[in-house]
């Protein structure tokens, strides 16, 4: 299947969704050792309710980025058109 080349948003909103579940990765990692930290379970939470927000974004400009019932998928079925996220 030939795609086309995405604009400059997609890519602005997928890095800015990396950014964020880079971070939430680190800090489940700290949470795991540290799990009383009130700062790092409040950091934590806000990086959660912000990648929610991007992906509510992300999704209604350029698609689903998750399966299974976990991206809403509009009147039509487009999981199946390229590029996936981990095709970028």
């Amino acid at each position: 299947m030939a795609t086309q080349p995405l604009n400059k948003e997609f890519y602005r909103q997928l890095g800015e969704l990396q950014a964020v579940d880079f971070v939430l990765v680190e800090l489940t990692l700290y949470l795991d050792t540290h799990p009383d930290d009130q700062k790092a379970i409040a950091q934590f939470n806000q990086f959660q309710q912000r990648k929610a927000n991007l992906m509510r974004q992300f999704e209604a400009a350029f698609g689903p980025l998750q399966e299974y019932g976990n991206s809403p998928t509009g009147q039509r079925w487009s999981w199946s058109e390229a590029p996936w996220p981990w095709q970028v």
